[in-house]
């Protein structure tokens, strides 16, 4: 690789949001070290060096400690600088608690809570050791909001964000940024993966994950505490979250999110 060239850390890489950040960077000059579960991620490596950069794609299992180690190894052997790194895996898992599968449960924790904690103690000692660095961590505008049938993922979602802001807080004066993104539903594969288009949320309004990501990357390089991400419909939807009483959004969630609701488009 270019050692020239600056190097940033995306995982959740093979499609989607995570695609579209990575897309960013390497727009932006980034060699890139991207990470996923699935095999298209070789796939994705491909479509990012067009971009004239040099990319590794790392296949691993974030949501298993050896998984995530792989990553962190792959990272550190190229002998360079991390400067940016992007925490962008996540899943999600619809329906009524009490059905779902727990293995599906403890893998939402796994993937969106643990593999984060995991690699940010990795990769953030890293960023402070050198003095500068960013670092961005996809949570949602869920996280205004208690999830009925999805409540393992909506509070996932809560964690990350204030994991993110303390972090934040605590690398004050360090060199290292923290930005915590909240996107608006992506129109991705998400939806799909989670079991979740046979709710209103399912069949909602999507958010473009290019649009997206490239407001969530204006907001890194600017060392942003957190962007609402999305459409005017989005940001607008987040606002009014802020004046809803707890009672009130948790029972709209409920609406929205049972499985076999309305089919009416919101």
């Amino acid at each position: 690789m270019n050692a020239l060239r600056p190097l940033a850390v995306v995982t959740g890489a093979s499609s989607g949001i995570g695609f579209e950040l990575a897309t960013e960077a390497a727009v932006h000059g980034h060699d890139l070290v991207i990470a996923a579960e699935e095999h298209s991620i070789e796939d994705a490596a491909a479509r990012l060096e067009v971009h004239g950069v040099e990319v590794r794609a790392v296949q691993t299992d974030l949501a298993t400690y050896a998984g995530a180690e792989t990553l962190v190894r792959q990272a550190r052997a190229l002998r360079r600088p991390v400067r940016t790194v992007v925490l962008n895996a996540g899943i999600g898992h619809g329906g009524a608690f009490l059905d779902a599968d727990l293995a599906g449960l403890t893998r939402v924790i796994d993937l969106n809570i643990t593999a984060t904690v995991h690699l940010c103690r990795r990769l953030l000692e890293d960023l402070v050791a050198q003095g500068e660095g960013r670092l961005l961590i996809t949570s949602s505008v869920a996280t205004q909001v208690p999830g009925p049938y999805h409540a393992v993922y909506n509070a996932s979602t809560t964690f990350l964000r204030s994991f993110g802001l303390a972090l934040r807080t605590e690398l004050r004066g360090s060199g290292v940024t923290v930005t915590v993104l909240m996107p608006g539903p992506p129109h991705t594969r998400f939806f799909v993966r989670s079991g979740l288009l046979s709710t209103r949320l399912g069949r909602s309004r999507k958010e473009d994950p290019a649009f997206v990501a490239r407001q969530a990357y204006e907001a890194l390089v600017s060392g942003r505490a957190q962007v609402v991400a999305g459409s005017l419909h989005t940001r607008a939807q987040e606002l009014a979250a802020h004046a809803l009483p707890v009672r009130a959004k948790a029972t709209l969630h409920r609406r929205l999110a049972e499985p076999g609701g309305s089919r009416s488009h919101l």
